[in-house]
């Protein structure tokens, strides 16, 4: 067996510490080993208690309070601290010498996108703690009611890819409102046609419909980002909808493949097959 873990990222509201809840509900269900490993130095509330928590290393209050920082710099020390404190979390990793970890990570996401932080961590699990190691971005469905929004969220999600540097699995969540959404007004039509559009960005959307909204000092800018979405075409998203057990599973199982969940386990000889029948 291997040693996995899987980040789960995106901005604050994006339904992150939701999301960590259901994949772990999900797994136990399944009868696997996973856990929560809490990567929020500000975090207050959790469905299931973290079996490894930075916080019990530092947190953000303490840092502000101490150092007279703002939450920015608080969380950049904290991470720093982290960083400077290895035994801690060597420690707290031999514990799971062949299981699944998901790191919930803060929602601020210039950790990801900007700063070095998350990278040099995500780092330190593959190279010196033998993690596999993948992210996730999530973000959330009502994004696609304004498409510059949509595309701002769509410009994140691919700064973080190319800052992380590992496989990454992309998430619209709360998909749940959206198909409620439908099935309460006269728009659902148009929602269900343009939801692949969203899925896979389509760049007409910000080219042809945000120029009708917007100052036309800005259709260049606009014309650069439709071009750079086309160029590097790195972004998609798949739908999640926690309240379906199937689209938790088949997120899972992508999480899976990207990591290679179980791959090294030893193949099981028809010998072995017999003999566990015989003990059954």
């Amino acid at each position: 067996m291997g040693r996995y873990a899987v980040l789960v990222t995106g901005p604050a509201g994006a339904g992150k510490s939701t999301f960590c809840s259901s994949l772990v509900t999900h797994a136990h269900s399944l009868g696997r080993s996973i856990h929560l490993f809490n990567l929020d130095p500000a975090a207050e509330y959790f469905e299931y208690e973290p079996s490894i928590d930075i916080r019990e290393l530092i947190t953000l209050e303490d840092v502000m309070e101490e150092m007279d920082l703002g939450p920015n710099g608080g969380l950049i020390y904290c991470f720093d601290y982290l960083l400077n404190n290895l035994d801690w979390l060597e420690n707290e990793l031999g514990n799971y010498d062949n299981d699944y970890l998901v790191i919930d990570c803060p929602g601020q996401i210039e950790l990801y996108t900007h700063f070095p932080v998350i990278a040099r961590f995500v780092s330190l699990m593959q190279q010196q703690f033998n993690f596999r190691v993948c992210a996730t971005y999530l973000l959330d469905s009502h994004f696609m009611d304004d498409k510059a929004k949509y595309f701002a969220g769509v410009l994140s999600a691919m700064s973080a890819m190319i800052n992380l540097d590992i496989p990454h699995l992309n998430i619209m969540t709360k998909m749940d409102l959206v198909y409620q959404h439908d099935k309460e007004g006269p728009a659902s039509y148009a929602r269900r046609k343009d939801m692949e559009r969203y899925m896979d960005p389509d760049p007409l959307l910000l080219a042809d419909e945000v120029h009708a909204v917007t100052n036309a000092k800005f259709f260049e800018l606009n014309r650069a980002i439709v071009h750079l979405v086309e160029d590097f075409s790195m972004v998609s998203f798949l739908p999640l909808d926690l309240t379906n057990e199937d689209s938790i599973e088949l997120i899972l199982s992508c999480i899976d493949n990207i990591v290679q969940f179980g791959e090294d386990e030893e193949p099981v000889e028809p010998k072995d097959l017999e003999q566990e029948q015989v003990d059954t």
